[in-house]
């Protein structure tokens, strides 16, 4: 059985592509900070499953960093390539080789900021590159193949609690891509019964993560004695799920979720931007004076859109036997404890913390 994990760019630094075969993986990281979680699921694989070769492909976007891996570099049922889900021949010719049999496929381009001054880049990488993937996925015969969306599909809500079912709404060039590339591996389904499965997850957080992201960039200034930028009124809620809670829902998948099936990996623990960064606040500053907490926090002009919150039932995937155990308070305290010695693992981490983001990182992207 042969495992492909591709890791692009999301949140925690590996937009990933995960594929399993008798014996291999293959990851490809392009680490968005959209996805901590793809390096986690690489890490856990190649430790829990000896007997299969983890292929780990990553195209080393800024946000990427192979330092997210040392702890399996040199387990010899993992092997590095670097490379591009957006060129055809390559994909092609990694399928042939490599004989793939599952594939788990994270790789995304993943901040939303950076989204709105880079929408075609955006769309050339997560809805092509997408494309490009399952295509060679559907004529390689690959047993299982996962795709790794996000709950801003749905678009925000009040009150609304999304399902599988619920129609989707994006409201920002980020997750306009991510619903598009969905219908692309949808559509294999429905017209080939080629064996997809798609989930969508609340906001990963966990050792990992590229500093652009809220949880990590907050933690990070806090560090540096360096005030959070909240962008707008700061009463935007996020649920919030820890990196190997999201490692064991995307096993679970592995292993229960069926064919042609949506899966929304979620959790009930909510709570607003401004009350993150005041939880972080009291954590990192030692404090829970109010005046003393708002000194830290300095509100800047808010994104063109910016969701209220995506409130979605995992009900499906607790019939999988799968549910988060890792505590809030648990999974911060780990998270900051990490940053305090690997802010530095990205050479341009500090360009992350800036309130808006630069167009640096898609300067040399050729889009034809």
């Amino acid at each position: 059985l042969t495992a492909l994990d591709i890791d692009l760019s999301i949140g925690i630094d590996l937009s990933s592509l995960c594929c399993i075969k008798a014996n291999n993986v293959v990851v490809k990281s392009a680490f968005l900070l959209s996805s901590c979680s793809a390096s986690h699921v690489v890490v856990s694989l190649v430790k829990n499953y000896p007997n299969y070769l983890i292929i780990n492909l990553d195209k080393l976007d800024y946000c990427a960093s192979l330092k997210n891996l040392e702890t399996v570099s040199e387990k010899e049922n993992y092997k590095f390539i670097q490379g591009d889900i957006c060129e055809p021949h390559f994909i092609k010719q990694l399928f042939e080789t490599e004989k793939i049999d599952i594939v788990l496929h994270f790789a995304a381009q993943t901040h939303v900021d950076l989204s709105f001054w880079h929408a075609l880049e955006f769309t050339y990488v997560n809805v092509y590159g997408t494309n490009v993937l399952v295509a060679a996925a559907h004529e390689a015969n690959v047993e299982k193949f996962v795709y790794v969306s996000t709950d801003e599909v749905y678009g925000g809500s009040t009150d609304q609690e999304f399902d599988e079912s619920s129609p989707k709404r994006p409201t920002n060039p980020y997750a306009s891509s991510k619903a598009a590339a969905e219908c692309f591996v949808q559509s294999y389904w429905e017209r080939y019964q080629f064996p997809v499965v798609i989930t969508r997850s609340s906001n990963v957080y966990g050792p990992h993560q590229y500093p652009e992201k809220v949880i990590p960039k907050f933690i990070s200034l806090l560090q540096q004695n360096r005030k959070c930028c909240i962008h707008g009124s700061g009463l935007q809620r996020r649920n919030f799920l820890y990196a190997t809670d999201v490692v064991e829902a995307f096993l679970t998948v592995l292993k229960e979720g069926k064919p042609g099936e949506i899966y929304n990996i979620g959790t009930n623990f909510e709570m607003s931007i401004a009350q993150l960064a005041k939880e972080l606040i009291h954590l990192i500053k030692k404090t829970s004076s109010e005046s003393e907490m708002e000194h830290w926090m300095d509100y800047v002009k808010d994104r063109p859109a910016n969701d209220m919150r995506y409130p979605m039932s995992s009900e499906k995937m607790h019939k999988l036997g799968w549910r988060p155990k890792v505590p809030w308070k648990e999974g911060i305290k780990k998270t900051i404890e990490w940053y305090k010695e690997n802010f530095h693992n990205w050479k341009n981490a500090e360009k992350a913390l800036e309130p808006f983001p630069v167009t640096e990182p898609f300067a040399q992207l050729n889009v034809p």
